[in-house]
């Protein structure tokens, strides 16, 4: 497939005049890379937008270093400017859960770091509004959407207040910002401006007078939270507000959320009901190239890499793990693209000249939650828990897999796919769950044989997180007695079909709730399976997560009782050296370590 420059979103001012284009309509700077593919959402956004006969073009990792040429290169546009850090929080993309300084950048060509400041929406922001004041400027991506309240931020190990506040932008959209942005974009077609927009689902933006918030509330009910400066002083308090910002963000009809800071208020409007699925695949069907833009001709960039030959079935996650952002980002209500929209993408990925055949991942923020919703939807248009399957999967939830077959078969049935393979995560509870429903616990077995003969790639990556009882309670993660189940199924599968595949367990340390003990029996718990212990992470608190909130506040915002978090560099190692139990190195320091919490018992097991 060979496209021209003018195939893609335009970059440069050459680019802008090869289209003949004497004025921009929207500028959109971001922190990634420019990869026109529907898996970055800069892309998406600009796709969207062109869709709608606006003339964008995107400025990618500008330099913001030198005299700022990035930022003047296409001057002014006519409506405003967009910002986004790009496709992850600026401080996750750049240190590691032990603040250390990453040496790569998947976002950036070649891997190369230092394409981007940190806190990139804020520096883009500024360095706009000191050169074009006059211009207004609209912020979304992950890392606005997850700083739209007071927040902790684990790198300056501080409060933070709103975004909109060191940002100065003029509008923020949080969540997947199709239906906003084209709401946004309808009302100043027709003469508005965007300073003036407070009435748009998903968006939230700063008032001077709460008196204007409650006049302007377009009919909808309106929570206050604590404030920015009592957040400050306690953090009992400012935990207490996460329950209230969990639950609207997945309701299905939301309260709006207003935050006093100093003499102005953060209003954060309800999101918008989720998207149909003629809306998700119009947004997948946008002319996307499905390439790096050609200035990077000769490099390579490894988050495009990792997804060049992926296909994402789904949105939304109602998982509600406690450690994770997808439902604050995405929502909890699945919204799944039709069959027809994911064939014809991987027909289109099969015309790339490298495609060889296989397709790495058909999955999505979890890989089997594909088409599933509420048996009746009425129930959960009034439900507020965060979760439709912790404790327990929920009786109104439909967990049928045989459309996810369907899809599954057909892509395998097109011409040029030799195999595909799931790469995303995979919710075995929900497989190992009886739902007292006939077709869907068939469907079950169905899919775990299907899935294990005809879709691993040699290893299959599932995440248990955890042993302990006390900490998967807190992380809202199924007891591991389920992963045991899966493993026999997993085992016995294998055996019966004459395959030699591996189950590769995913766990976090130092999680809020996990002590020592924990820890010393998940190495207990892990050696008796034979599992030597490769995907394991250090938990690092990100904006806007249930486990964040606690661990800088020590309480639980639902229960307002405290909880242990293992905070030091020194606790935080005690932990993680029990997943090497089997190095020569730490054997000798886990053995001080039971010693000193008197768990005797566990030596024995262990060493």
């Amino acid at each position: 497939m060979s496209y021209q420059l003018t195939d893609f979103l335009p970059t440069t001012k050459k680019e802008v005049d090869l289209r003949k284009w004497t004025e921009l309509d929207v500028i959109l700077f971001s922190g990634d890379a420019y990869i026109d593919h529907p898996s970055f959402g800069a892309a998406v956004i600009g796709r969207l937008m062109e869709a709608r006969g606006l003339k964008v073009a995107i400025v990618p990792q500008p330099n913001w270093r030198d005299d700022l040429r990035d930022f003047k290169k296409l001057g002014k546009p006519r409506l405003f400017f967009a910002v986004t850090a790009g496709n992850m929080d600026s401080m996750v993309n750049h240190y590691t859960a032990n603040k250390r300084l990453r040496s790569d950048d998947a976002y950036s060509p070649d891997g190369k770091p230092h394409f981007r400041p940190d806190y990139a929406s804020i520096k883009y922001c500024n360095i706009l509004k000191d050169l074009f004041p006059d211009v207004p400027v609209l912020i979304g991506g992950i890392e606005a959407s997850l700083r739209r309240f007071t927040h902790y931020d684990y790198w300056s190990d501080k409060l933070m207040p709103s975004i909109l506040f060191d940002s100065k932008a003029d509008l923020l959209v949080y969540g997947m910002g199709e239906k906003p942005l084209l709401s946004i974009i309808d009302r100043l077609e027709a003469g508005s401006s965007l300073y003036d927009l407070k009435d748009i689902h998903q968006t939230a933006y700063l008032a001077d007078n709460v008196n204007d918030c409650i006049a302007g509330s377009y009919g909808w009910k309106s929570k206050k939270l604590v404030d920015h400066e009592t957040c400050l002083k306690d953090k009992k308090a400012f935990a207490s507000n996460f329950k209230h910002i969990e639950i609207e963000s997945n309701r299905y009809d939301a309260d709006r959320l207003i935050q006093k800071n100093g003499n102005q208020y953060v209003v954060v409007n309800p999101p918008f009901q989720p998207l149909t699925q003629g809306e998700l695949d119009a947004s997948f069907d946008l002319p996307f190239t499905r390439l790096p833009h050609p200035k990077y001709k000769g490099k390579t960039i490894p988050a495009y890499e990792m997804i060049k030959f992926s296909v994402n079935l789904h949105r939304g996650c109602f998982g509600g793990c406690a450690f994770c952002t997808i439902s604050a980002h995405q929502g909890k209500f699945i919204v799944s693209r039709s069959k027809e929209s994911i064939v014809n993408e991987v027909k289109q990925m099969v015309k790339m000249p490298d495609f060889k055949g296989y397709v790495s991942d058909l999955g999505g923020p979890s890989a089997n939650m594909y088409e599933m919703r509420g048996i009746d939807m009425e129930i959960c248009k009034t439900c507020r828990k965060p979760s439709c399957i912790f404790p327990k999967v929920c009786f109104n939830l439909n967990t049928n897999h045989t459309p996810l077959l369907d899809v599954y078969r057909a892509v395998d049935k097109i011409s040029g796919v030799k195999k595909s393979f799931i790469g995303s995560g995979i919710r075995y509870d929900l497989l190992l769950t009886d739902v007292k429903d006939t077709k869907s616990n068939v469907s079950h077995a169905e899919y775990t044989k299907e899935l294990i003969t005809k879709h691993v790639s040699g290893r299959l990556k599932i995440a248990p997180e955890h042993t302990s009882d006390r900490v998967l309670k807190l992380m809202r993660k199924p007891n591991f007695s389920f992963f045991h189940q899966f493993k026999q199924q997993f085992d016995k599968i294998n055996k019966e079909q004459g395959l030699n595949q591996q189950l590769i367990p995913y766990f976090i340390s130092s999680h809020p709730a996990c002590q020592v003990e924990d820890m010393a029996d998940l190495a207990v718990e892990t050696k008796k399976m034979n599992f030597k212990l490769e995907q394991v992470q250090d938990f690092t608190p990100t904006p806007m997560t249930l486990a964040t909130e606690i661990y800088y506040s020590g309480y639980h915002p639902y229960t307002l009782e405290k909880v242990y978090t293992a905070k030091s560099k020194e606790e935080k190692l005690d932990q993680r050296k029990f997943f090497f139990w089997y190095k020569q190195e730490y054997k000798n320091d886990i053995y001080k370590t039971l010693l000193k919490v008197n768990r005797v018992d566990l030596i024995k097991k262990l060493l």
